[in-house]
């Protein structure tokens, strides 16, 4: 676990985070800044910087279930009709928090496009009930 990690703290849940989904191998958290209702952060347990990190090729190769059971969840609880899948590799490519993670982002037929990401201040003020929407009284 890197020292200075959020991610790493969550994963580990020495940090607050609304999960979604845990396994031996991954997370799926509420995003605190999401760009829609639902946005779910996945991430690996493990500590892996980007996609070019040593060991990246494995840890992605575990992050099936939660990317699938997340979205599963995100279509079935919340009705998303698509997901948008979103992953930053890098601070060129606009990565802000060096733990490899990927964005799930419910769709809509409709919505508007995800063209500036600007956080969606409605989405962020119900957090607390967008996760019991997607858990109910799961103990996660």
């Amino acid at each position: 676990m890197a020292d200075t990690c959020t991610f790493c703290a969550i994963a580990a849940g020495e940090a607050p985070a609304r999960f979604v989904y845990q396994d031996a191998h991954a997370c799926a958290v509420l995003d605190i800044n999401p760009l829609r209702t639902g946005h779910t952060l996945v991430l690996p347990r493990r500590h892996l910087r980007d996609l070019t990190d040593d060991g990246a090729a494995e840890a992605l190769a575990t992050l099936g279930p939660a990317l699938h059971e997340t979205a599963s969840l995100l279509t079935g609880n919340l009705g998303a009709e698509g997901i948008s899948v979103l992953l930053a590799s890098g601070a060129a490519a606009g990565q802000e928090v060096f733990h490899l993670h990927f964005h799930l982002v419910p769709r809509y037929s409709g919505d508007k496009q995800l063209t500036d990401h600007t956080p969606d201040a409605a989405a962020r003020h119900t957090l607390d009930e967008t996760h019991r929407v997607l858990v109910g009284s799961a103990d996660l």
